[in-house]
């Protein structure tokens, strides 16, 4: 145990005098950062980079704040379960190694969030456009040129215009759109649009209008489960973290000594890895929910 606090303080001491003169926090914080951007998936490098340009990526500072909460969190847990430095480094490394999934699950629901956000623009406008020009293609150029769209959208948007002059029909332009984006404003809106382009209906009105009200209502519901959601996963983090101080209840019942002699025990040393691990895995399994299943559908 001294002998890695010694290692550990020779290490902060030749990062110093190294970079003196430099915020050395940054330094770190780049050298990992150049590793993630090397070694991340491109469906990670896709939405982080969107992430950025809407301004909710964090920054170095905040990302060195996770560290040290999370790092921190999981050392003085650990540390009071154990008793052992050694272990508590081990869980500390495994926390921090979490952080860039848990950017990434961050980064996904900001890009889905933003996506849907285009995808009721979209829909919303080629409806309106459609009311007007009584052509679908003319829509989705009205949309496009409006500059109310951003990528991906706007170019998926360009694609089905080309597809559908290329083709001479909307089919080949909606089943595109309904791959890319299967979601139920999307198909419906497409559908009601191939109905009218094929049956020849001339009053649309109505329709179109049931239609814009349902997205409304869609829209109004998926906002609202979103607030409903912000809040119980800040309940939700409240409660998993509780679930790691029970040990303490127990260490307060039995006595700090007694404790002590009864982790000497391998069958209890098990068992408290074990809750660690549930434990973490309840809660990983709760950010992923939170975080992927936007509530769009």
């Amino acid at each position: 145990m001294v002998l890695f606090l010694l290692l550990l303080i020779a290490l902060i001491i030749v990062l110093y005098r190294n970079y003196k003169g430099q915020n050395v926090s940054k330094y770190i914080t780049e050298q990992v950062q150049t590793i993630y951007d090397k070694f991340a998936p491109y469906s990670y490098k896709v939405v982080r980079e969107k992430t950025k340009e809407l301004g909710q990526e964090y920054t170095a500072r905040q990302y060195m704040i996770q560290v040290l909460i999370m790092g921190g969190f999981a050392g003085i847990v650990t540390y009071l379960y154990f008793y052992n430095i050694i272990v508590s480094v081990i869980y500390v490394l495994i926390a921090i190694g979490f952080i860039p999934y848990l950017s990434f699950l961050r980064c996904k629901r900001v890009y889905s969030e933003f996506i849907f956000e285009q995808i009721q623009i979209y829909t919303t406008n080629v409806i309106m456009e459609f009311a007007t020009t009584q052509s679908f293609v003319k829509s989705l150029e009205g949309v496009r040129d409006s500059g109310i769209l951003e990528d991906p959208v706007l170019s998926d948007v360009n694609h089905m215009i080309d597809l559908a002059y290329q083709d001479g029909s909307i089919d080949g332009a909606i089943a595109f759109m309904d791959n890319k984006y299967p979601y139920y404003i999307v198909k419906n809106m497409h559908q009601l649009f191939l109905q009218i382009t094929k049956e020849g209906a001339q009053d649309t009105g109505e329709s179109l209008e049931n239609m814009q009200l349902d997205i409304d209502t869609l829209v109004e519901s998926v906002y609202r489960d979103r607030m409903d959601r912000a809040t119980f996963h800040k309940k939700f983090l409240q409660y998993g973290i509780m679930l790691y101080l029970l040990v303490m209840l127990i260490q307060y019942m039995l006595g700090n000594e007694s404790y002590i002699e009864l982790i000497k025990k391998f069958y209890v040393q098990l068992i408290l890895h074990g809750i660690i691990i549930f434990n973490s895995y309840f809660l990983l399994k709760g950010e992923r929910y939170y975080n992927e299943n936007v509530g769009v559908e």
